[in-house]
Protein backbone atom coordinates (compact mmCIF):
# COMPACT_ATOMS: atom_id res chain seq x y z
CA UNK A 1 0.00 0.00 0.00
CA UNK A 2 0.82 3.95 -0.86
CA UNK A 3 1.55 5.91 1.92
CA UNK A 4 -1.36 8.38 2.47
CA UNK A 5 0.49 11.80 2.47
CA UNK A 6 0.01 14.31 4.26
CA UNK A 7 -2.51 17.21 2.53
CA UNK A 8 -4.30 14.27 0.80
CA UNK A 9 -7.30 12.38 2.24
CA UNK A 10 -10.08 15.19 2.03
CA UNK A 11 -13.46 13.61 2.99
CA UNK A 12 -15.24 16.11 1.91
CA UNK A 13 -17.73 16.08 -1.44
CA UNK A 14 -16.98 18.82 -3.48
CA UNK A 15 -20.03 18.87 -4.47
CA UNK A 16 -20.07 20.55 -8.10
CA UNK A 17 -23.74 20.03 -9.13
CA UNK A 18 -24.54 21.98 -6.38
CA UNK A 19 -22.07 24.84 -7.03
CA UNK A 20 -23.31 25.21 -10.24
CA UNK A 21 -26.69 26.19 -8.43
CA UNK A 22 -27.22 29.39 -6.92
CA UNK A 23 -30.13 29.30 -4.41
CA UNK A 24 -28.61 25.95 -3.64
CA UNK A 25 -25.56 27.82 -2.65
CA UNK A 26 -27.30 30.44 -1.35
CA UNK A 27 -29.20 28.41 1.40
CA UNK A 28 -26.23 26.49 2.49
CA UNK A 29 -24.41 29.69 2.84
CA UNK A 30 -27.44 30.81 5.14
CA UNK A 31 -27.79 27.26 6.88
CA UNK A 32 -27.23 27.49 10.49
CA UNK A 33 -25.55 24.02 10.35
CA UNK A 34 -22.99 25.18 7.78
CA UNK A 35 -19.16 25.31 9.10
CA UNK A 36 -16.49 27.65 8.64
CA UNK A 37 -13.12 27.10 8.14
CA UNK A 38 -11.05 30.63 8.62
CA UNK A 39 -7.99 31.93 7.60
CA UNK A 40 -5.97 35.02 9.05
CA UNK A 41 -2.73 35.92 6.26
CA UNK A 42 -3.03 32.32 5.53
CA UNK A 43 -3.04 31.07 8.38
CA UNK A 44 -5.33 28.10 9.38
CA UNK A 45 -7.90 28.61 12.47
CA UNK A 46 -7.23 25.74 14.59
CA UNK A 47 -8.35 24.38 18.12
CA UNK A 48 -5.02 23.22 20.57
CA UNK A 49 -5.78 19.98 21.65
CA UNK A 50 -4.13 17.02 22.23
CA UNK A 51 -4.82 16.06 19.59
CA UNK A 52 -5.32 19.07 17.50
CA UNK A 53 -8.16 20.15 15.34
CA UNK A 54 -9.50 22.42 13.08
CA UNK A 55 -11.28 25.60 14.50
CA UNK A 56 -14.60 25.38 12.85
CA UNK A 57 -17.14 28.52 13.67
CA UNK A 58 -20.73 28.43 13.23
CA UNK A 59 -23.10 30.85 11.18
CA UNK A 60 -24.03 32.77 13.79
CA UNK A 61 -20.51 33.45 14.63
CA UNK A 62 -19.80 34.20 11.35
CA UNK A 63 -22.62 36.54 10.42
CA UNK A 64 -21.33 39.18 12.28
CA UNK A 65 -18.17 40.14 10.27
CA UNK A 66 -19.67 38.18 6.50
CA UNK A 67 -20.15 42.20 5.68
CA UNK A 68 -16.38 42.96 5.81
CA UNK A 69 -15.09 39.50 4.09
CA UNK A 70 -14.89 38.35 0.71
CA UNK A 71 -17.63 35.87 -0.32
CA UNK A 72 -17.09 32.36 1.46
CA UNK A 73 -15.58 29.48 -0.79
CA UNK A 74 -17.60 26.05 -0.50
CA UNK A 75 -15.10 23.53 0.57
CA UNK A 76 -17.84 20.60 0.05
CA UNK A 77 -20.60 18.88 1.99
CA UNK A 78 -19.60 16.31 4.78
CA UNK A 79 -22.58 14.36 7.00
CA UNK A 80 -25.16 16.73 5.39
CA UNK A 81 -23.38 19.87 6.38
CA UNK A 82 -21.63 22.49 3.95
CA UNK A 83 -18.12 23.38 4.98
CA UNK A 84 -16.73 26.42 3.80
CA UNK A 85 -13.32 28.46 3.95
CA UNK A 86 -13.76 32.26 5.09
CA UNK A 87 -10.52 34.77 4.46
CA UNK A 88 -10.77 37.09 7.51
CA UNK A 89 -7.64 38.83 6.98
CA UNK A 90 -9.40 42.10 6.51
CA UNK A 91 -11.83 41.56 8.50
CA UNK A 92 -12.77 43.07 12.12
CA UNK A 93 -11.05 41.19 15.28
CA UNK A 94 -9.94 38.41 12.94
CA UNK A 95 -8.20 36.55 16.25
CA UNK A 96 -11.40 36.73 18.29
CA UNK A 97 -13.75 34.53 16.30
CA UNK A 98 -13.55 31.24 18.48
CA UNK A 99 -14.87 30.75 21.57
CA UNK A 100 -13.09 27.45 22.18
CA UNK A 101 -10.14 27.70 24.80
CA UNK A 102 -7.14 27.31 22.82
CA UNK A 103 -8.59 28.25 19.72
CA UNK A 104 -5.67 30.23 18.20
CA UNK A 105 -4.54 31.06 14.53
CA UNK A 106 -1.54 28.78 13.22
CA UNK A 107 1.21 28.51 9.43
CA UNK A 108 -0.62 25.70 7.86
CA UNK A 109 2.58 23.41 7.41
CA UNK A 110 3.07 23.69 10.99
CA UNK A 111 -0.56 22.58 11.58
CA UNK A 112 -0.67 19.85 8.96
CA UNK A 113 1.84 17.77 11.56
CA UNK A 114 -0.03 17.80 14.28
CA UNK A 115 -3.68 17.30 12.37
CA UNK A 116 -5.19 14.03 11.45
CA UNK A 117 -4.19 13.24 8.09
CA UNK A 118 -8.14 13.98 6.56
CA UNK A 119 -8.12 17.31 8.04
CA UNK A 120 -4.64 18.15 6.38
CA UNK A 121 -6.77 17.30 3.20
CA UNK A 122 -9.31 20.09 4.10
CA UNK A 123 -6.59 22.49 4.71
CA UNK A 124 -5.11 22.20 1.20
CA UNK A 125 -8.13 22.42 -0.39
CA UNK A 126 -9.32 25.37 1.52
CA UNK A 127 -5.47 27.19 1.96
CA UNK A 128 -4.93 26.96 -2.04
CA UNK A 129 -8.25 28.55 -2.72
CA UNK A 130 -8.06 31.13 -0.58
CA UNK A 131 -4.76 32.10 -1.77
CA UNK A 132 -5.91 31.75 -5.07
CA UNK A 133 -8.84 34.55 -4.59
CA UNK A 134 -6.26 36.66 -3.00
CA UNK A 135 -4.03 36.72 -5.79
CA UNK A 136 -6.92 36.89 -8.94
CA UNK A 137 -8.46 39.62 -8.03
CA UNK A 138 -8.21 41.39 -11.46
CA UNK A 139 -8.88 39.83 -14.91
CA UNK A 140 -5.64 38.40 -17.47
CA UNK A 141 -7.37 39.25 -20.22
CA UNK A 142 -8.87 42.82 -19.89
CA UNK A 143 -7.52 43.77 -15.98
CA UNK A 144 -10.96 44.40 -15.37
CA UNK A 145 -11.80 43.76 -11.33
CA UNK A 146 -13.18 40.08 -11.08
CA UNK A 147 -15.76 38.33 -8.96
CA UNK A 148 -16.14 34.64 -7.47
CA UNK A 149 -19.01 32.44 -8.78
CA UNK A 150 -19.82 29.04 -8.65
CA UNK A 151 -19.06 28.99 -4.67
CA UNK A 152 -15.99 30.17 -5.16
CA UNK A 153 -14.92 27.99 -7.66
CA UNK A 154 -14.56 30.19 -10.72
CA UNK A 155 -13.82 34.29 -10.80
CA UNK A 156 -15.66 35.90 -13.62
CA UNK A 157 -14.65 39.09 -14.81
CA UNK A 158 -16.95 41.90 -14.00
CA UNK A 159 -16.25 43.48 -17.83
CA UNK A 160 -15.23 40.90 -20.19
CA UNK A 161 -16.71 38.10 -18.44
CA UNK A 162 -14.19 35.83 -18.89
CA UNK A 163 -13.82 32.96 -16.26
CA UNK A 164 -10.56 32.22 -14.73
CA UNK A 165 -10.14 28.82 -12.72
CA UNK A 166 -7.75 27.81 -9.91
CA UNK A 167 -4.54 26.32 -11.23
CA UNK A 168 -2.28 23.60 -9.67
CA UNK A 169 1.07 23.43 -10.32
CA UNK A 170 3.03 20.04 -11.15
CA UNK A 171 5.85 19.57 -10.06
CA UNK A 172 8.15 16.00 -10.63
CA UNK A 173 9.87 15.08 -7.11
CA UNK A 174 12.10 12.25 -8.09
CA UNK A 175 14.50 9.77 -6.43
CA UNK A 176 17.28 8.87 -8.54
CA UNK A 177 19.09 5.56 -7.55
CA UNK A 178 21.88 3.92 -8.69
CA UNK A 179 22.19 0.38 -7.07
CA UNK A 180 22.89 0.96 -3.35
CA UNK A 181 22.74 5.01 -3.63
CA UNK A 182 20.28 7.47 -4.51
CA UNK A 183 20.88 10.97 -5.61
CA UNK A 184 19.89 13.61 -3.21
CA UNK A 185 20.59 17.38 -3.42
CA UNK A 186 19.91 20.70 -1.49
CA UNK A 187 19.07 23.58 -3.12
CA UNK A 188 19.87 26.99 -3.31
CA UNK A 189 19.02 29.67 -0.50
CA UNK A 190 17.39 26.98 1.60
CA UNK A 191 19.25 24.84 4.31
CA UNK A 192 22.27 26.29 3.62
CA UNK A 193 23.72 25.66 6.76
CA UNK A 194 22.50 22.48 7.84
CA UNK A 195 23.40 19.02 6.05
CA UNK A 196 19.47 18.89 5.43
CA UNK A 197 19.08 16.92 1.32
CA UNK A 198 15.96 15.82 -0.52
CA UNK A 199 15.33 14.58 -3.55
CA UNK A 200 15.36 16.76 -6.73
CA UNK A 201 12.35 18.27 -8.16
CA UNK A 202 11.09 20.70 -10.63
CA UNK A 203 8.30 22.11 -12.04
CA UNK A 204 6.64 20.12 -15.35
CA UNK A 205 6.76 22.15 -18.34
CA UNK A 206 3.76 22.77 -21.12
CA UNK A 207 4.43 20.09 -23.42
CA UNK A 208 6.10 18.06 -21.06
CA UNK A 209 5.59 14.19 -19.76
CA UNK A 210 5.93 13.65 -16.39
CA UNK A 211 9.33 10.90 -17.66
CA UNK A 212 10.34 13.59 -19.44
CA UNK A 213 10.28 16.39 -16.81
CA UNK A 214 12.17 13.84 -14.04
CA UNK A 215 15.40 13.72 -17.28
CA UNK A 216 14.87 17.07 -17.79
CA UNK A 217 15.20 18.16 -14.10
CA UNK A 218 18.12 15.90 -13.25
CA UNK A 219 20.29 16.69 -16.16
CA UNK A 220 19.65 19.89 -15.72
CA UNK A 221 20.35 20.26 -11.55
CA UNK A 222 22.88 16.92 -11.38
CA UNK A 223 24.33 16.44 -14.94
CA UNK A 224 23.34 12.90 -14.14
CA UNK A 225 21.15 10.62 -17.39
CA UNK A 226 18.38 9.21 -16.28
CA UNK A 227 17.00 6.10 -17.43
CA UNK A 228 13.56 4.47 -16.70
CA UNK A 229 10.98 6.46 -14.64
CA UNK A 230 8.28 5.04 -12.32
CA UNK A 231 5.72 6.82 -11.05
CA UNK A 232 5.46 6.19 -6.92
CA UNK A 233 2.91 8.44 -5.79
CA UNK A 234 1.39 12.06 -5.34
CA UNK A 235 0.92 15.02 -2.57
CA UNK A 236 -0.78 18.08 -2.90
CA UNK A 237 0.96 21.23 -1.72
CA UNK A 238 -0.86 23.62 -0.72
CA UNK A 239 1.98 26.33 -0.83
CA UNK A 240 0.89 27.90 -2.72
CA UNK A 241 -1.16 25.25 -5.28
CA UNK A 242 1.14 22.71 -6.50
CA UNK A 243 0.74 18.95 -6.61
CA UNK A 244 4.18 16.83 -6.03
CA UNK A 245 4.13 13.70 -8.79
CA UNK A 246 6.79 11.50 -7.26
CA UNK A 247 8.62 8.97 -8.94
CA UNK A 248 12.14 6.48 -8.97
CA UNK A 249 14.27 7.00 -11.43
CA UNK A 250 17.30 4.55 -13.03
CA UNK A 251 20.63 6.45 -13.35
CA UNK A 252 22.38 5.72 -16.39
CA UNK A 253 25.64 8.01 -15.65
CA UNK A 254 27.47 8.64 -12.21
CA UNK A 255 29.66 11.90 -12.75
CA UNK A 256 27.52 15.06 -11.29
CA UNK A 257 27.70 18.52 -12.45
CA UNK A 258 25.54 20.29 -10.84
CA UNK A 259 23.87 23.84 -11.86
CA UNK A 260 24.71 26.48 -8.95
CA UNK A 261 22.30 29.27 -9.57
CA UNK A 262 19.74 26.06 -8.68
CA UNK A 263 21.66 24.05 -6.13
CA UNK A 264 24.13 24.37 -3.11
CA UNK A 265 24.84 20.69 -3.70
CA UNK A 266 24.03 17.64 -5.37
CA UNK A 267 25.58 14.22 -3.68
CA UNK A 268 25.48 10.35 -4.07
CA UNK A 269 24.83 8.86 -0.32
CA UNK A 270 24.64 5.01 -0.02
CA UNK A 271 22.08 2.85 1.22
CA UNK A 272 23.11 2.52 4.87
CA UNK A 273 24.19 5.99 5.35
CA UNK A 274 20.72 7.08 4.04
CA UNK A 275 19.09 4.39 6.58
CA UNK A 276 20.94 5.85 9.52
CA UNK A 277 19.59 9.26 8.17
CA UNK A 278 15.87 8.07 8.45
CA UNK A 279 16.27 6.84 12.08
CA UNK A 280 18.42 10.33 13.20
CA UNK A 281 21.04 8.16 13.77
CA UNK A 282 23.70 9.59 11.19
CA UNK A 283 25.49 12.48 12.24
CA UNK A 284 25.96 14.72 9.35
CA UNK A 285 22.89 14.36 7.03
CA UNK A 286 19.56 14.93 7.90
CA UNK A 287 16.63 14.10 5.26
CA UNK A 288 13.18 15.27 5.09
CA UNK A 289 10.73 14.24 7.74
CA UNK A 290 6.83 12.80 6.83
CA UNK A 291 5.30 15.32 6.38
CA UNK A 292 6.71 15.91 2.54
CA UNK A 293 6.72 13.18 -0.18
CA UNK A 294 10.13 13.07 -0.49
CA UNK A 295 10.55 11.22 2.60
CA UNK A 296 8.26 8.51 1.11
CA UNK A 297 10.22 7.99 -1.71
CA UNK A 298 13.13 7.71 0.34
CA UNK A 299 11.63 4.98 2.50
CA UNK A 300 10.34 3.23 -0.33
CA UNK A 301 13.55 2.52 -1.96
CA UNK A 302 15.26 1.29 1.40
CA UNK A 303 12.04 -0.97 2.45
CA UNK A 304 12.40 -2.46 -1.25
CA UNK A 305 15.94 -3.35 -0.81
CA UNK A 306 15.03 -4.74 3.10
CA UNK A 307 12.23 -7.12 1.10
CA UNK A 308 9.63 -4.95 2.80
Amino acid sequence: MKPQHTFSGNPLDRADAIRRDPEALAALADAQTSLYLTFNKLQVAVVDGPPLQLGWIDRATVRFIEAECPPPVLLGIADGRAHFALDVSECQAPGELGDVPGWRYQDARMAAMALANADTGIVAQARSQVDWHRRHRFCSVCAAATSPAKGGHVRRCNTCTAEHFPRTDPVAIMLIVDEDYCLLGQSAGRLARTRTFSALAGFIDQGETIEEAVRREVKEEAGIEVGEVVYHSSQPWPFPSSLMIGCHGQALSRDITIDPEEMTAVEWFHRDDVRNAMAGEHPDLNLPGPIAIAHHLIRAWLDDASGV
